[in-house]
């Protein structure tokens, strides 16, 4: 699974490092931030793999939501909270759906580069519901489900990114704003810092 973010970026250049081939799987579940994440998807990925991308689109599964990730605030006038860019079950969604497409072909893992961390909202991005999940589908399908991030912080997976020369300054990350990043909310906060550690 991919979006052009940091991780998932970084993710791409970890399976080509181990000579894991793979399928990018771009989901767009909506989010008003998707043709820029899909542009810089196939941007950030060697053009061997650009050109393998796979697109699901599932615009109105959350038509009619109050979210920030749905709706684009306009951020000279709106105040965001984080709390303003939470949407049910996203990461359940995005992750059923990628094991689903994956064990449909016939493919027997499904990488995708979640992190845990404390500042997204809501409870699908934490150990304990990836746990969960992955014990689910090692019960129910023959796609095992593959984080090897999820203990790691972001700051952490930037080095990693460095060290695999992967173009993670080029990655777009932001919950709030389609275009340009907004620098203020979780993920621009969190890549901010990580590419700041680097230093």
């Amino acid at each position: 699974m991919a979006s052009g973010g940091l991780d998932s970026t970084v993710l791409a250049y970890w399976l080509i490092r181990k000579r894991i081939d793979f399928v990018p799987l771009f989901i767009d579940y909506g989010q008003h931030s998707r043709k820029t994440e899909l542009e810089t998807l196939k941007h950030v990925l060697p053009k061997a793999y650009s050109k393998r991308i796979n697109i699901i689109r599932l615009p109105k599964v959350y038509e009619g939501s109050g979210s920030r990730l749905i709706n684009e605030p306009n951020l000279w006038r709106d105040r965001v909270e984080d709390a303003d860019l939470h949407l049910p079950h996203r990461n359940l969604l995005l992750l059923s759906i990628g094991v689903a497409f994956a064990e449909s072909r016939n493919i027997c893992q499904l990488y995708a580069a979640f992190i845990e961390t404390h500042r997204a909202p809501g409870t699908d991005c934490c150990e304990s519901f990836f746990k969960l999940l992955t014990d689910v589908l090692s019960r129910t399908g023959k796609t095992a489900l593959k984080l090897p991030f999820k203990r790691f912080s972001k700051s952490q997976v930037a080095k990693i990114g460095v060290t695999l020369k992967a173009p993670i300054e080029q990655t777009f990350s932001c919950l709030a704003a389609s275009r340009v990043p907004c620098g203020a909310c979780p993920n621009c906060v969190d890549r901010s810092n990580a590419l700041a550690s680097l230093t």
